[in-house]
């Protein structure tokens, strides 16, 4: 390890590797290190060239690897190992080229996902990825584990943003696909190796991105109804009114609203109580989104669908609106221990899914807290569990992700494997599936250097 740092401290006499490792770096918004844990060093690298020269070393001398993005990440994914060199990608962080006429934006790793977010708004065009650390968070680490949010009913995931992208191999070859076109079958589309393999296979350094038109008008509304029931009339009949421009269609049970709209600085955008809450977007090219919101609310009163609702008319009540739904984060630190969840099931089967974890639960943990929200039209549902002992986060995990498994769903919906669900894996992929993934990870990376021990033990 010695003959590794020094061999990085030569390599890099004007960025020196830090052995002095601030504690920010030990994990992920929810993760830490085990304790006693000492990597060799961090290396904050300014250039794909940097990149690239410092896995050459590490592959060198077998040196293990994690890189880091916002360190955001609810599973672990950045967590370092004994003796790894962490590699933060927070410097390169420069927006190379905005072009308005093909809407593509090209950027490094490091880039803030709200810097793209206002990079594109001030062309006038929209970066339509959004998540609620869009302020922390970097968009290597949104591609790492192809970020989904809020918005991939209209726009799908992070994968369907990309064009092209640069990526270093665990050798040090740099594999530059930085593609500016739609269409381009020359070949393997190799981006979508990486996008969403956490690390593992390569680390991406720069991107190409696609933007889209930026909507001329937005309108947001939030309605309370009864039960979940409810809420599947509610979206058939938002997919029916609202078409292509129904960008967002976000979910918070009552578990979820009143502890999220407590901490809000001011009133509660509707009062708790109800069965359901339901935020919808409305983007449009045209200047009636307001009122595509209101005739399409007034066709949920009249069904008897809705039970009452909000529509934001300023952009301060539009925010007002959203931050009850991004207290996701906060509500996670309510508990220790905490079961966090990122479940997808086929959307008709949400309901039943909401019904047979909370049995399953309340079964065996009378009592346990549970908290569930999610994007619902795309199939992901969250769910925050507290209240039981710290020796039955394991069960509490098994009983949620066997829930999810009987009815066809998927352990990570958006949140990727990291260390947390590793173990968990086989209950939403097949062991033919398990050993391919294995097979590209011994070719792209022999030696197993790169973020050893995630998403495949």
């Amino acid at each position: 390890m010695s003959s590794a740092l020094d061999a990085l401290i030569a390599a890099f006499p004007d960025n020196p590797p830090e052995t002095d490792i601030s504690d920010k770096y030990f994990g992920d918004w929810l993760m830490r290190a085990e304790p006693g844990t000492t990597p060799l060093a961090l290396f904050r690298p300014r250039s794909t060239a940097e990149v690239s020269q410092a896995l050459a070393i590490a592959s060198a001398h077998r040196l293990p690897v994690v890189p880091q993005g916002g360190l955001t990440g609810l599973t672990g994914g950045a967590v370092p190992c004994e003796g790894a060199l962490l590699i933060s990608m927070e410097r390169m962080a420069k927006i190379e080229e905005v072009d308005p006429v093909a809407q593509t934006i090209v950027v490094d790793a490091g880039v803030p996902l709200e810097a793209i977010q206002n990079a594109a708004d001030a062309a006038n065009m929209l970066f339509p990825l959004d998540i609620g650390s869009r302020g922390t968070c970097q968009i290597g680490g949104n591609l790492s584990t192809n970020a989904g949010g809020n918005r991939v009913l209209r726009y799908g995931m992070a994968r369907a943003m990309v064009l092209g992208l640069e990526v270093v191999l665990a050798d040090g070859t740099v594999l530059s696909s930085m593609n500016r076109m739609l269409k381009n079958n020359a070949g393997f589309d190799l981006k979508h190796i990486f996008i969403g393999s956490e690390g593992t296979l390569g680390i991406i350094t720069r991107v190409v991105l696609r933007l889209a038109p930026k909507p001329r008008s937005i309108g947001t509304a939030l309605a309370c109804l009864a039960d979940y029931a409810a809420v599947e009339s509610y979206l058939r009949l938002a997919r029916e009114r609202l078409g292509d421009s129904l960008s967002a269609f976000e979910v918070m049970w009552p578990g979820f609203y009143a502890p999220a709209a407590a901490r809000q600085s001011g009133p509660a955008p509707l009062a708790p109580g109800a069965g359901c809450y339901v935020i919808t977007e409305v983007a449009s090219s045209s200047e009636d989104a307001e009122a595509q919101m209101a005739a399409f609310l007034e066709a949920a009163f009249e069904a008897g669908i809705a039970q009452d609702a909000v529509v934001a008319q300023s952009v301060q009540q539009t925010r007002a609106i959203w931050a009850v739904r991004d207290m996701g984060g906060e509500l996670i630190q309510m508990f220790n221990p905490v079961g966090n969840f990122d479940i997808s099931v086929p959307t008709s089967r949400i309901g039943q899914f909401v019904s047979n974890c909370t049995a399953a639960l309340d079964t065996r943990w009378p009592g346990i807290e549970q908290i569930y929200f999610g994007h619902v039209c795309d199939g992901n549902v969250h769910l925050i569990a507290g209240g039981f002992g710290a020796d039955d986060l394991i069960a509490v995990e098994r009983t949620v992700y066997e829930v999810a498994s009987a009815l066809d769903g998927s352990i990570s919906a958006e949140h990727g494997i990291g260390l947390h669900k590793r173990e968990f894996l086989h209950l939403s992929r097949s062991a033919d599936e398990i050993a391919a993934m294995r097979r590209l990870k011994a070719a792209f990376d022999p030696l197993g250097i790169l973020n050893p021990g995630k998403v495949l033990d």
